[in-house]
């Protein structure tokens, strides 16, 4: 089975219209931050086969990736990540 981080890469491109590898590998390591996250510091044990965790960080990555210089997180993804924290939180082994 696929991790998060490999399903995660090619819906991030996807959605940000990228056909090529050449930002592949900032995209690698913003979506490996996100995952690092939501694993260790929130504590979510994070699912490949879970499409509610796999499309939370493609949208966060893309979000991430868009607004480098540091934006507010937009309410639907605050949202959503409050929700993972309270449906999933305390999860994550180490």
């Amino acid at each position: 089975m696929s991790s998060v981080e490999d399903l995660a890469l090619p819906l991030v491109k996807a959605s940000l219209g990228y056909k090529s590898s050449v930002r592949d590998e900032l995209l690698q390591a913003i979506i490996k931050s996100i995952v690092d996250e939501l694993t260790i510091q929130k504590r979510i044990a994070l699912n490949p086969s879970n499409s509610e965790h796999l499309m939370f960080v493609v949208d966060y990555a893309v979000f991430r990736y868009v607004n480098q210089g540091g934006s507010i997180m937009p309410r639907n993804l605050e949202y959503r990540l409050r929700n993972l924290i309270v449906k999933y939180g305390g999860e994550a082994s180490e």
